[in-house]
């Protein structure tokens, strides 16, 4: 395994703006862009490592970055950010391996910011990237609704469920082009957040997303995320890497 530490991506805050390159031993791989979970608030990018030992294994390079985050950051400067950190993988990653296929993921907020990358189509093509240039996206548990912290941000209560601009689901139109998508949640999620992955679910294959094209997985008997130190996970994850 090869490891470069914190590589900066962007030109906003340096030290936030950062990413760890997790390599296997092979020149040509499959990559990984994952952003780690926390509200959008707290967290950081060593966390994951039962995954990122597992995706080493089978010969999976990660790329795992942090991001601006309350309070300092407002929305939508964590969704630029993550743009941004996938932008930097496919203009440098040449430089430490051939990447065969891109994918993004993320757990609970890392998911968030997934999630609108995957469905808002702006963010990544700011930097000319298509949604589908990306072979897949891993959304964990993410809030498909405006996110609770950005609620917090306009002075609203943080339970309510919006859908607008700052909502995954908002951008799901009749003119949305599909990647492949691997959704989990848990049985025991936070409150509504089962049932927003599979509004999520719903919507995408309301708009034409093959149902082929979506896993939908339910981790039965886990609180929220906590099923991310267990080969339920892991599996789940390499079965969706390996399906392309």
């Amino acid at each position: 395994m090869r490891t470069i530490m914190n590589l900066v991506y962007g030109t906003k805050d340096e030290d936030s703006q950062k990413l760890d390159l997790y390599l296997p031993e092979q020149e040509e791989f499959d990559i990984l862009v994952y952003f780690h979970g926390g509200g959008l608030e707290a967290g950081d990018k060593a966390e994951g490592q039962y995954l990122r030992d597992k995706m080493l294994e089978e010969g999976y390079a990660i790329a795992s970055a942090n991001y601006r985050m309350y309070p300092a950051a407002h929305f939508p400067e964590f969704l630029e950010d993550g743009a941004e950190a996938v932008n930097w993988v496919l203009q440098h990653i040449s430089q430490y391996g051939k990447a065969k296929k891109i994918y993004i993921g993320g757990s609970s907020a890392g998911a968030y910011i997934t999630a609108m990358l995957a469905f808002d189509p702006s963010y990544l093509g700011t930097y000319g990237i298509r949604t589908t240039d990306i072979c897949g996206y891993l959304i964990n548990s993410a809030q498909t609704t405006t996110h609770f912290n950005v609620l917090r941000e306009r002075g609203l209560d943080t339970r309510r469920l919006l859908v607008d601009e700052a909502a995954p689901v908002y951008h799901i139109k009749e003119d949305s082009e599909y990647s492949r998508y691997l959704i989990l949640v848990s049985d025991r999620d936070m409150p509504c957040r089962y049932e927003q992955n599979l509004v999520l679910k719903k919507t995408l294959t309301m708009f034409g997303c093959p149902e082929e094209q979506i896993t939908f997985q339910v981790l039965e008997g886990f609180g929220h995320c906590a099923y991310m130190g267990s080969d339920v996970y892991t599996d789940a994850v390499l079965a969706f890497l390996k399906e392309a």
